[in-house]
């Protein structure tokens, strides 16, 4: 049986040949490579594969049904995957800065260094903003787009307060743009931008995710705690980075081991913060289980028990 490449398109005229069949084969397969970089990463790097696959295919003449089939279907795929990363960049939400932070003085030094830069390191007093603001200049930078901006936190209610705080700093309710994930509760979907979670949640991902391809950026936030799983995420990243050169790492640490996270890290860039905002506290109250009840004190975004 012989079906048509594209709806409308005729199959390539038998009578012509194999060389002329097998041409036009070949042009339609190189359409759909050339749309590739529309498409995400991690559909990229597959379909590109099936694609070359078929490339390397030998074909018979006529062209075998199976071959035809599979670059409908690889066309179909492609379709979706440029369709919903167009819908998704789109949807990017807007973005403003509270004025009394001094990490919004180096704004546009970071964003430059993100889209420069697979790895930064950007050092700060508590209360300086790292927290909340730099997640939202990732945005500015064109992160997001191909996957979550993923925000590793020591704390778990350090993660869920902080994702309140920047949802509603982009005037949205939590779990529209921003979502969290914390062990028991999962406040997260496909639609979010940023993911906020616990650094231990990050290290279970990569059992069923090694190369974190559900993530373009990962923010390493209190990187100087030095805990065991923030030791593991470190060099996890070191190692994904090797194989991914489509990833983002940002470290944000007080100022502590800062040559250290650079040197580690090829060199990276630091960019210092200097100075704190002023403090809002604010009392939060959990039912879950999983929760403690307590009185928090909201500076950057990085909360810490009163």
């Amino acid at each position: 049986m012989k079906v048509a490449l594209y709806p409308g398109l005729p199959y390539p005229c038998t009578k012509d040949g194999p060389a002329v069949e097998r041409q036009e084969f070949n042009r339609l397969r190189a359409l759909l490579e050339n749309r590739l970089e529309a498409a995400f990463p991690r559909d990229r790097a597959r379909l590109g594969s099936e694609l070359d696959r078929l490339r390397k295919s030998p074909g018979k003449f006529p062209l075998e049904e199976s071959l035809v089939l599979r670059l409908r279907r690889i066309e179909n795929l492609l379709d979706r995957s440029v369709r919903e990363r167009e819908k998704r960049k789109n949807g990017t939400p807007r973005i403003a800065y509270p004025e009394n932070l001094p990490i919004t003085e180096k704004k546009a030094e970071i964003v430059d260094a993100v889209r420069r830069h697979p790895v930064i390191v950007i050092t700060g007093e508590t209360g300086s903003g790292k927290t909340t603001q730099i997640p939202k200049m990732c945005i500015e930078a064109g992160r997001g787009v191909d996957g979550f901006i993923g925000c590793t936190q020591p704390r778990r209610i350090a993660a869920v307060t902080v994702a309140m705080r920047v949802a509603e700093e982009l005037g949205e309710a939590p779990g529209r743009s921003v979502g969290y994930k914390i062990r028991f509760e999962n406040k997260s979907r496909r639609e979010n931008f940023i993911k906020f979670m616990t650094d231990g949640i990050l290290l279970m991902e990569t059992q069923e995710d090694p190369l974190l391809e559900r993530y373009d950026t990962i923010i390493v936030d209190e990187a100087h705690e030095r805990s065991v799983n923030i030791d593991f995420v470190l060099a996890m990243l070191r190692r994904i980075l090797s194989a991914r050169k489509d990833l983002k790492v940002i470290i944000s640490s007080a100022t502590i081991d800062t040559e250290k996270f650079s040197r580690a890290f090829s060199d990276a860039p630091i960019i210092e913060v200097s100075g704190h905002g002023s403090y809002r506290t604010r009392t939060i109250s959990r039912d879950s289980t999983s929760m403690v009840t307590g009185s928090y004190r909201a500076t950057d975004g990085s909360p810490g028990m009163e």
